[in-house]
């Protein structure tokens, strides 16, 4: 889906990404991300990296300081742990995005939902796959961003996953800043809301423009 991309914009790349599985991708600066909720309430993880030196990463603490926001939307600048701004969120069609929550993992299934989602796929897993591709390892895994993941925070600071709103179509876009490698892990979750309880394909869009 490209609704709303100028016409006269370059694609740099257009792809589905499975339900369950990893993906990654450089993005140069000015170059644009858009990720498609293609079916409604799917949640995707997401890291940052800086292309030219991977212990410069997606920073969440920074980012929601930096907002005075719990939560990520137009106008948010994802912050790196340097303190620089890796991309900018130029549209979002759905309103809700954590960076609280983390990544589902096979250790935590187990905790939350029993011995028997054990061996259960997870977003933690996915990231490490991805991230092997650069010689990343699990040392490298930090608290990431959940595009369309609703995550409500009570008063006294607890939160849980509910029932996500984004529809079939929903997107958000960012701009980056500077050159980002990006680990995406379609979240494979069944034991919470936060895919419906059924995982299904997204899609992601790259694309740039003249004025950048």
């Amino acid at each position: 889906m490209t609704d709303s991309i100028p016409a006269s914009a370059r694609i740099v790349l257009q792809t589905a990404i499975a339900a369950r599985v990893p993906w990654s991708a450089i993005i140069r600066k000015g170059q644009r991300l858009r990720i498609i909720d293609s079916h409604g309430q799917q949640a995707v993880d997401t890291l940052f990296y800086a292309a030219d030196d991977f212990q410069e990463r997606y920073s969440g603490q920074d980012t929601l300081r930096a907002q005075g926001s719990a939560y990520v939307s137009t106008g948010t600048r994802l912050m790196s742990s340097e303190g620089r701004v890796m991309l900018r969120v130029t549209a979002d069609s759905c309103g809700l995005h954590d960076t609280s929550a983390g990544a589902c993992s096979c250790e935590s299934n187990t905790v939350r939902f029993g011995h028997a989602t054990k061996f259960l796929h997870a977003c933690r897993e996915n990231f490490l796959i991805e991230a092997g591709k650069y010689g990343l390892t699990k040392r490298d895994i930090v608290p990431n961003l959940n595009f369309f993941m609703n995550v409500p925070i009570d008063p006294s600071g607890n939160f849980t996953v509910v029932d996500g709103v984004s529809k079939p179509g929903d997107y958000v876009e960012m701009v980056a800043e500077i050159d980002v490698l990006c680990l995406i892990s379609n979240c494979p979750q069944i034991n919470n809301p936060c895919n419906g309880f059924f995982p299904t394909p997204i899609e992601v869009v790259i694309y740039e423009t003249a004025e950048g």
